[in-house]
């Protein structure tokens, strides 16, 4: 909690999620230096792609996504499951550790790695499907009563 006891709910909200995003930050740096992923392409952009995914869905705020923030994560993208699948999909980001939650490390890793877990599948494809635009961008051309079909 922040020091300053005069703030309010929510000055202290983005204190605690500013703190959150510097300690996702710091991680990142380890990444960046690590020598394991030096050879990974646009390994920066990457990384704050994750940050950013995994602050989405961190809903206690506390630096790891417990069953009910992945359980969110998989509804959002369209692929529900159900707490046992959830608790397997723990196990294997964890790499089987008796822990419920997924802290932002084993996060990384499981990006990273080149084991293919299944939720590093559905957020590849799910990044995959936002990045190809079904429309256009702009207006649509202008069009005259000849070229309609």
């Amino acid at each position: 909690m922040p020091s300053n006891k005069n703030t309010q709910g929510g000055k202290t909200f983005g204190l605690l999620k500013e703190q959150q995003r510097q300690k996702l930050e710091e991680i990142n740096k380890e990444f960046l230096e690590d020598q394991k992923y030096r050879d990974e392409d646009d390994l920066a952009d990457k990384l704050e792609g994750f940050k950013n995914k995994y602050a989405e869905f961190d809903l206690n705020d506390q630096g790891e996504i417990d069953l009910m923030g992945l359980k969110r994560m998989m509804e959002k993208l369209g692929v529900p499951k159900t707490h046992l699948e959830l608790k397997k999909m723990i196990m294997e980001v964890t790499g089987g550790t008796s822990s419920n939650t997924i802290d932002y490390r084993d996060f990384v890793k499981m990006m990273l790695g080149k084991r293919s877990a299944v939720l590093k599948l559905v957020l590849v494809f799910e990044d995959k499907a936002n990045a190809s635009p079904c429309k256009p961008d702009g207006p649509p051309p202008k069009r005259d009563i000849a070229s309609l079909p």
